[in-house]
């Protein structure tokens, strides 16, 4: 039933790594996620 070729190891492959890369993706982020206050100058 299943077809063992190479092009299903190449869709895991890809879709394996796709997944790592959006993960390692957000540790580049630092800091506290917040946003940032608003001065007097800029409510106006």
């Amino acid at each position: 039933m299943f077809c063992h070729c190479r092009a299903q190891y190449l869709l895991w492959a890809v879709i394996a790594v796709l997944g790592i890369l959006a993960m390692l993706a957000g540790c580049g982020a630092k800091g506290d996620l917040y946003l940032p206050k608003q001065t007097v100058q800029e409510q106006h």
